[in-house]
């Protein structure tokens, strides 16, 4: 299979037209998308219309209901951004290549698969959890990847539920159990988003009231794609940790000693940015005001900024997607960062 990661940039959170452009030139055929990850400007309506253009517009090409499209194709909008932060979104194309993969090395690869829906009473429990964990073991087989070590981001979008926090708490372990991350007998109900030693390094998860289902793009890499592109990734102990920020790019094959050259941030497709900032009140003993100034209500969005900025100052580019939570998901106050990059040219 060849894989492909596209991005595009939005005017306003309903705007596809980057996507309709692609499809009426023909570089991409609608059939292709798989999975769509969106950073939306705006609140949980904004990120309904999003959902909504995107519906409308590949229900037109491929003859689907929207509904169809809602439950066939991933759709992850991570709405609200801050600072610098520049809306877009990412396609996830896979298509066949005609021809076993050429490369020597292993080629970035995604799958995609989605839960049951979840009862009201499921959210934020371990039978998320375990559904997401399916899931995520679904995923990877859909990307034809076999070895865990070769998996460097999972993406999550899940219900929102009760609490939201409880709920991307429940949808990060299920990453890590599938992932032999954490043993799934060593879990209880009240350790959910409360005993923080327990957590996945790949694992990005948002919640939305648009979803009743998980919905999970698994990326890495595999000797079975003949895809362009990488991916590595790595983790910012800190908001702070530009030494843990080069090593993540340098295991996707960049050059950055100690910064990336202008040819080297032109090499990279995206990155994906899980912040966790506003999980502690302090960076390196020195406190913030993320939850006690005016702006405490939207921690997560200046966390997002934070992070946005450093990692955007390296790479020469705002449009890279930062989801905030600190959910299982890394270490509290890190980042976790995945970087997918082409190929040097021959």
């Amino acid at each position: 299979m060849n894989y492909d990661l596209i991005r595009c940039a939005m005017t306003h959170p309903g705007d596809v037209s980057e996507l309709e452009k692609l499809l009426n030139t023909g570089a991409i055929q609608a059939s292709e998308i798989k999975g769509i990850i969106a950073q939306t400007e705006g609140d949980g309506y904004a990120r309904g219309y999003a959902t909504l253009a995107f519906e409308v517009l590949l229900s037109e090409r491929l003859g689907w209901s929207k509904a169809d499209v809602f439950d066939r194709i991933p759709m992850m909008m991570i709405g609200k951004t801050g600072g610098l932060m520049s809306p877009h979104y990412s396609l996830f194309i896979s298509r066949e290549s005609g021809a076993a993969a050429a490369h020597s090395e292993k080629r970035f690869a995604f799958g995609v698969a989605s839960t049951r829906a979840l009862l009201p009473e499921e959210i934020g429990t371990l039978k998320q959890t375990d559904l997401v964990s399916e899931a995520v073991i679904a995923a990877m087989n859909d990307a034809g990847i076999t070895d865990l070590a070769d998996i460097h981001c999972v993406e999550i979008k899940c219900p929102w539920g009760v609490g939201g926090a409880r709920s991307k708490a429940s949808s990060a372990l299920g990453v890590a159990v599938a992932l032999g991350e954490v043993d799934r007998e060593v879990l209880t109900e009240s350790k959910i988003n409360a005993d923080h030693s327990l957590y996945s390094m790949k694992a990005s998860v948002s919640a939305g009231q648009e979803q009743v289902a998980c919905r999970v793009i698994l990326m890495g890499n595999t000797k079975h794609s003949s895809s362009q592109l990488f991916i590595g990734s790595g983790m910012m102990a800190d908001s702070l940790d530009l030494e843990g920020l080069g090593a993540a790019l340098r295991s996707a094959g960049l050059d950055a000693n100690p910064m990336l050259s202008k040819k080297e941030q032109s090499r990279v497709a995206n990155v994906f940015v899980n912040c966790g900032a506003d999980a502690l009140g302090s960076v390196r003993d020195r406190r913030h005001t993320m939850h006690t100034d005016a702006l405490s209500m939207h921690a997560g969005i200046l966390a997002k900024a934070v992070a946005n900025s450093v990692v955007g100052s390296f790479v020469g580019d705002t449009m890279i997607l930062c989801s905030a939570g600190s959910e299982h998901q890394g270490p509290q106050g890190a980042n976790l960062i995945s970087v997918v990059v082409r190929a040097e040219e021959e």
